[in-house]
């Protein structure tokens, strides 16, 4: 299989505009969900950030988030043989509320991913990924497999979302809200807090390109579908440990390789226990799982991109992160959950997602030197 490398990355945050600081801010512990003038609990960004004309603010956190990684890099959308991928639940469906339904093309996802195109110039129309909560991943996956596929030597994936009542309002419909900050896996548990944001990751599989030393290189990854129900998982997990470990042998990895395990983990009582299932029935019960929602919110279709960046500056770190909000086990398997910061030299690491409609995804990421 053609190697696939990351050349750079971003993530926009409340915890800051970059990924270095991201990560260096969840070292230190430091949370980006607070208590909303509207009482509910939430990973917002600052509006006074977003103030360009002409775009909207979901347009503009993916406009930013792609020009701080391209600034890291050689790469440019200006190059027919870079693919251009956007990820994303929702899109401008922020326009709803504004009163602004009756402008139908800006919701179309299509539309704004041209949009967020045409602004760089792109030479490759892009490429939309929209498949609930795994988009992020997803994408990534697909950038693989694009460039694998001999038409394309690089490939920009990026991702957004932003935090809405229409999402709020669809996720308390469900009363799955939860009341404070959410406590992935944890016995007191009360469901998801919601977050906004947006990433980029910039694949290529050119190595000239990349910086010297340790990088990362894209392991194998799968997709499934449970089947179970349009908004409830799996009960079994049996889906989504088949993605799991079909992404793990195809890497020609065994369980114990993998130094830790970032998973989706909502807080939902549904959710984290058939995540804690897949990962029993994967063999990974030794290993570390630690989950980052209760420092970024739920972020949607940014979550795939923005969890598997810190995932990759965690295992170049050589850190495992503790789960956020995390203090007793609340799930019917023996895992090794993540409580505080960790220190644990590796060489993988494994990333989860799942979403409504029973969708999942896992992917591997392993660090090389040039």
């Amino acid at each position: 299989m053609m190697n696939v490398f990351v050349a750079a990355d971003n993530i926009i945050s409340p915890l800051g505009a970059d990924s270095k600081t991201n990560f260096d801010r969840l070292l230190k512990g430091e949370s980006g969900i607070s208590r909303q003038p509207e009482g509910y609990f939430a990973a917002a960004i600052p509006v006074d950030q977003f103030q360009q004309q002409g775009y909207t603010k979901f347009e503009q956190l993916l406009i930013s988030s792609i020009k701080d990684a391209l600034s890291r890099t050689k790469i440019s959308l200006l190059n027919n043989r870079t693919a251009f991928i956007v990820s994303t639940t929702k899109g401008n469906i922020a326009l709803m509320e504004q009163g602004q339904a009756e402008k139908l093309r800006p919701l179309q996802l299509y539309a704004t991913a041209d949009k967020v195109g045409e602004y760089f110039s792109a030479i490759s129309r892009p490429v939309v990924v929209s498949n609930a909560c795994i988009s992020g991943l997803l994408a990534l996956l697909i950038g693989q497999r694009m460039i694998r596929s001999g038409h394309y030597d690089h490939a920009v994936v990026c991702g957004a979302d932003e935090l809405t009542q229409f999402v709020l309002s669809g996720f308390q419909s469900f009363q799955a809200v939860s009341d404070a900050p959410c406590k992935p896996f944890d016995a007191n548990r009360k469901g998801i807090t919601l977050g906004e944001g947006a990433a980029t990751v910039v694949l290529t599989k050119d190595t000239s390109l990349l910086p010297e030393g340790e990088v990362i290189r894209l392991g194998e990854g799968a997709s499934s579908n449970d089947a179970n129900h349009i908004s409830g998982p799996s009960r079994t997990g049996e889906e989504l440990s088949g993605a799991i470990t079909k992404a793990i042998r195809q890497s020609g990895l065994q369980p114990q390789d993998i130094g830790f395990v970032s998973a989706h983990g909502t807080a939902t009582l549904y959710n984290d226990e058939m995540e804690a299932k897949a990962f029993h029935l994967s063999g990974l019960q030794d290993v570390p799982v630690n989950s980052l929602k209760g420092y970024y919110g739920h972020t949607l279709g940014a979550a795939g991109l923005i969890e598997a960046i810190i995932g990759m500056h965690s295992m170049l770190a050589g850190v495992v992160l503790p789960t956020a909000g995390f203090e007793s086990s609340g799930v019917s398997v023996p895992l090794v959950l993540s409580s505080q910061l960790a220190q644990k030299p590796m060489t993988h690491y494994l990333k989860t997602t799942s979403g409504f409609g029973g969708c999942n995804a896992a992917m591997v990421f392993s660090k090389v030197k040039l």
